[in-house]
């Protein structure tokens, strides 16, 4: 059955909280209506008429760019421009349009994760970080032959995800009592009297992102008319977030055979970059978009290569006289590779909710520079 936009976009933000995203951006809703039912959902790095024509032709209902549709304030919306005609596109068709930005260049299965995996970077730390995200306790009382499923349903949702490990709990076992009052209607006992029940004390963690949703399910698959839960907010240090990914290689590389490596893994034709072809390339930073301003960042990470688009001449020369080679395979180029993993984990999600949902990824050009 179709689902409607505000929940998909409730898994972006689970993903991507607009929290994250810069003061100056536009992250979340950009047109139409968040109560839009929708099957299908199209992902794009752009907004243009080419893919709302595209998504018209698909059936998609949605599309999730990830650059906005509007940066900078709206004064006039005529079919004389192409903002304006794209617009009036989206409104006649009721296609909704979201776009996740900044938030999504900064969260943790973000662009630049994405642009680190593709090229092989492990062992994979935040290059500039921006803060980090609240940790949460949940502790919930469940009677006994209940645990599993709730505990299940709170994993699902987020819950218990430490480092590479997932599902982390912590039981105790021990007597539950409650009295049902008149206008009650127990799971268990009868009104009016004393019941003493067998339950455990489940208790896991929950980053701050997904406490709403975790909570929800948790309500859902528990028994009881009225649960028993216990929140604390924690104290305990959080993976950071932030902008850029640094990591190492698995392998050792000459610079102009990582070169020709990157250049493959995201199906270029062509790069520039900087350096000597000859020199070894073991520790990469990378930034996806605009990053060249993080280049002193990558240097102090012990980086030997940066890997990011739109480098500037002068920017380039300061690199290179400072000892760190770089490659820059274009805007385009270091954010495209965010697709795939993004489609992967609406997909995901939706299989664990039980959303029936296609979620495809554009296949329009929306680069605007081609190369000879």
């Amino acid at each position: 059955m179709p689902v409607k936009c505000r929940q998909i976009f409730n898994l972006m933000e689970e993903l991507a909280p607009l929290k994250l995203a810069e003061d100056w951006d536009n992250s979340g809703l950009q047109v139409g209506d968040p109560n839009y039912e929708v099957s299908c959902v199209l992902l794009a790095l752009d907004l243009d008429l080419n893919v709302a024509a595209e998504a018209k032709d698909l059936g998609a209902g949605l599309i999730i760019s990830h650059h906005p549709l509007f940066f900078k304030p709206v004064k006039l919306i005529g079919l004389g421009c192409p903002q304006g005609e794209l617009i009036y596109f989206l409104l006649l068709n009721q296609i909704c349009a979201y776009a996740a930005h900044t938030n999504l260049d900064i969260a943790n299965q973000g662009v630049s994760q994405a642009l680190a995996e593709r090229i092989g970077l492990q062992k994979l730390a935040v290059l500039l970080e921006t803060g980090r995200e609240a940790y949460y306790k949940i502790a919930v009382f469940v009677p006994e032959k209940h645990v599993n499923s709730v505990r299940r349903a709170m994993a699902e949702a987020g819950a218990g995800w430490i480092g590479n490990y997932s599902h982390c709990t912590f039981m105790t076992p021990g007597t539950g009592t409650f009295k049902p009052l008149e206008g009650a209607n127990p799971y268990i006992g009868a009104k009016g009297v004393i019941e003493q029940v067998a339950e455990v004390k489940l208790e896991t963690l929950v980053p701050e992102g997904r406490l709403s949703e975790v909570i929800r399910a948790m309500l859902e698959a528990h028994p009881y008319e009225e649960v028993a839960y216990d929140i604390y907010l924690l104290q305990n240090a959080s993976p950071p977030y932030g902008l850029g990914r640094v990591g190492t290689l698995s392998e050792e590389w000459s610079f102009q055979q990582f070169t020709e490596m990157v250049k493959e893994a995201l199906g270029l034709s062509i790069v520039r970059w900087g350096g000597n072809p000859g020199e070894k390339v073991t520790r990469v930073a990378v930034c996806g978009g605009s990053g060249a301003d993080l280049w002193e960042a990558a240097k102090r990470s012990g980086a030997d290569t940066f890997v990011t688009g739109d480098i500037k001449y002068h920017t380039a020369q300061q690199m290179l006289a400072s000892g760190l080679k770089f490659i820059d395979p274009g805007h385009h180029g270091t954010e495209a590779v965010v697709l795939p993993m993004l489609q992967n984990y609406l997909q995901e999600r939706c299989r664990q909710l039980k959303m029936d949902l296609q979620v495809l990824i554009s296949q329009a050009k929306t680069d605007p520079f081609a190369y000879v």
